[in-house]
């Protein structure tokens, strides 16, 4: 019979990750008012009063993008000149952009979050991103202009969609537990509106309603302060792959997003065992900082009526999708910021949905 390996000197099981601050950013253009008039104008008579009817319920004032709308009339013809031509852009054309303004938005991020703490002496860079590829990647270009020692390590998320904040926040916090004098500097960095498809489809068109652009920036180390980093869970829904999905083309990445999505997050979180997951075996009661990804509307409201939340249970959440609409993996990061700025968190839960149909979140409190 063999013993266990000892732990290295380095690593602590009693080691807590806190996530110290986050600095955001998104681009100067609104484009939202300019996508409803163009998507209003491609839909169909018979299906023009639904897609009018779910953009006036979006819960979406305003949506950020690197591409600056056309003026006036001009604006019925697309959101932005990127997509004023004959044809919708290619691919190339679109990471070609990617490769230019995806640094510069993460960027502004990591200059917020400078305003708000130190960041001297970075070890580790966690990078997520589903809206583009570059190689040197985004992660890569971003360390470089920072300045970062060349002997930080790097970690690029890609392609996770929508909960690849937790999934950064956890690299990030199994990288402090292994090593207590880590400082990770984790960004989320989305640019969607780089994906605009030239479609008339009704369901499509309310998929494209909800994303804009936008980028986060947070500090993880083990010195006490902000929200220290819980217990991470996952979980996938049975028989749901099919529901979210983010498929490469030659005019760009076209999204999915299932009508049925928010019915079959209400199913899951009716179950006791799915349920126990989210809740990490608590009572939703028991739960007071409730960090939700602001996909959309009706997920939100899927969430709190299933779990019987008070009505201002995910406002923060709902305050990000109103003025940013859904920014993929960034999102979550802008509701965990305003929570930071907010009363303190005896126990809260930061939960994402994404392309599976996937659950992925973990536990948080306040830190003092």
């Amino acid at each position: 019979m063999t013993s266990a390996l000892p732990l290295p000197p380095s690593a602590s099981r009693g080691t807590t990750a806190h996530l110290h601050a986050i600095g955001t950013a998104h681009p100067p253009h609104d484009v939202h008012a300019a996508f409803l008039a163009w998507a209003g104008g491609r839909v169909n008579a018979r299906a023009r009063p639904v897609f009018e009817r779910m953009a006036a319920r979006a819960g979406i004032a305003r949506r950020w993008s690197v591409l600056a709308p056309l003026a006036g009339a001009a604006a019925t013809a697309a959101p932005g000149a990127f997509y004023a031509g004959d044809a919708p852009p290619g691919t190339a054309r679109r990471m070609a952009l990617y490769a230019e303004a995806a640094p510069e938005l993460a960027l502004r991020a990591v200059a917020d979050l400078r305003d708000k703490v130190e960041l001297h002496g970075i070890t580790h860079l966690v990078v997520a991103s589903c809206t583009g590829f570059v190689a040197p990647g985004l992660d890569q270009i971003v360390a470089r202009r920072l300045g970062l020692a060349p002997t930080v390590e790097r970690l690029l998320i890609g392609f996770m969609g929508c909960y690849a904040a937790v999934v950064a926040l956890r690299s990030a916090r199994h990288i402090v537990r292994s090593d207590p004098q880590a400082r990770v500097l984790v960004i989320c960095c989305e640019l969607s509106s780089l994906h605009l498809q030239d479609t008339d489809d009704l369901e499509s068109l309310l998929a494209m309603l909800q994303f804009g652009d936008g980028a986060a920036a947070a500090l993880v180390s083990a010195e006490p302060g902000g929200f220290a980093l819980g217990q991470p869970f996952a979980a996938t829904l049975p028989d749901s792959d099919s529901l979210i999905r983010w498929t490469i083309t030659d005019q760009g990445f076209a999204m999915h997003l299932s009508g049925e999505v928010p019915r079959r997050i209400a199913q899951a979180l009716g179950d006791a065992d799915f349920r126990a997951v989210v809740t990490q075996g608590q009572a939703p009661s028991a739960i007071d900082g409730w960090a939700v990804h602001a996909g959309g509307r009706s997920i939100l409201d899927a969430v709190e009526t299933s779990l019987s939340l008070p009505p201002d249970a995910l406002a923060s959440a709902r305050g990000v999708l109103h003025d940013h609409g859904n920014m993929s993996s960034a999102t979550l990061m802008f509701t965990l910021a305003r929570m930071l700025e907010g009363s303190p968190i005896r126990q809260g839960v930061a939960l994402a949905f994404g392309p599976g149909l996937a659950a992925e979140g973990l536990g948080f409190r306040s830190a003092s």
